[in-house]
């Protein structure tokens, strides 16, 4: 696995909007933030962009993309929001000139795709908070983990405990995101091993059957079975028919997972909501589950280029 430079006192880190549009205004706070860290922001076309519900059309949002990745000043891409249209940019991208100068890329929601893509590529990347979040009451410690691992500096996760949880410890690689895009890339050339990885998932506005159905379709294509660890994150404003499902969200989840042996940490803090710790995609990490919390490190393992 290849992983980007850190982060230094005077780099570029540009924002795009690969998916939903969004205004300047709205990324202002983020902006702020950024630069109060030293970084110097690059404003990509696609913030300006309009096209129906899109940041622009597919064309600007993919050049937009393509100019950033592969500018060499460019140390770090952030995506400004998810919403939908990430998927319909891959098959374009080229990641020739990436190779040669890596940088983060930053995302979550529907940049989940991107993330798989390049995680599948050997490139780490970062599941994080957005420029569309940056600001709101309850960020800062999504903000700061995210500050934290740019800057290469130690980090790990201690959550409390949950009734669900699965005691035990596991080592792997550690990927994931948004369920409805995990099912997404399935058969894709951006879809990736899941065998001796730990997954970390979470989901937001979904009818609780549509989440059972796509639990059933990774259980079905052997993704559940080879896990070393299962994190679950935010299940955020999930719906239900006047019909009830007759099951929660983490009761769907642990049902589909209860023939297996691996740890489960429930109610970890990443997914739809302002509190969303930054995970290292691609990296190593250890997970210790126990009932009353759990504990995820990173396992040093890698010489950042």
């Amino acid at each position: 696995m290849i992983f980007p430079p850190t982060l230094r006192v005077g780099d570029k880190i540009a924002i795009c909007a690969l998916a939903r549009k969004i205004t300047l205004s709205e990324i202002q706070p983020a902006i702020q933030i950024l630069t109060s860290w030293g970084l110097e922001v690059v404003i990509g076309k696609s913030i300006a962009g309009d096209y129906h519900q899109f940041a622009g059309n597919d064309e600007l949002r993919v050049s937009d993309l393509q100019t950033m990745l592969d500018n060499p000043e460019i140390k770090a891409i952030i995506s400004a929001r998810g919403g939908y249209g990430t998927t319909r940019l891959l098959d374009q991208i080229d990641f020739t000139l990436f190779a040669q100068s890596p940088k983060w890329i930053v995302g979550f929601s529907d940049i989940t795709a991107l993330l798989f893509h390049l995680t599948g590529l050997g490139y780490a990347c970062i599941h994080g908070i957005m420029p569309s979040l940056f600001g709101r009451a309850g960020s800062e410690a999504a903000i700061e983990s995210l500050r934290q691992i740019l800057f290469d500096e130690p980090i790990s996760y201690q959550v409390t405990g949950h009734n669900f949880n699965r005691p035990g410890e596991a080592t792997g690689q550690l990927i994931g995101g948004n369920i409805s895009l995990l099912n997404t890339i399935i058969g894709t050339p951006s879809d990736v091993d899941y065998a001796g990885k730990i997954l970390f998932v979470e989901e937001i506005d979904e009818y609780l059957y549509n989440l059972d159905r796509m639990l059933v379709q990774l259980k079905r294509c052997g993704k559940l079975a080879t896990l070393s660890g299962l994190i679950v994150g935010h299940m955020t404003d999930l719906r239900d028919n006047p019909v009830p499902f007759g099951k929660t969200a983490y009761e769907i989840i642990q049902e589909h997972t209860a023939n297996y042996s691996y740890p489960i940490c429930f109610d970890f803090p990443t997914g739809h909501e302002t509190n969303n710790l930054a995970l290292i995609c691609g990296k190593q990490v250890h997970l210790k589950v126990k009932a009353n919390g759990s504990l995820l490190e990173y396992v040093s393992e890698e010489v950042n280029l």
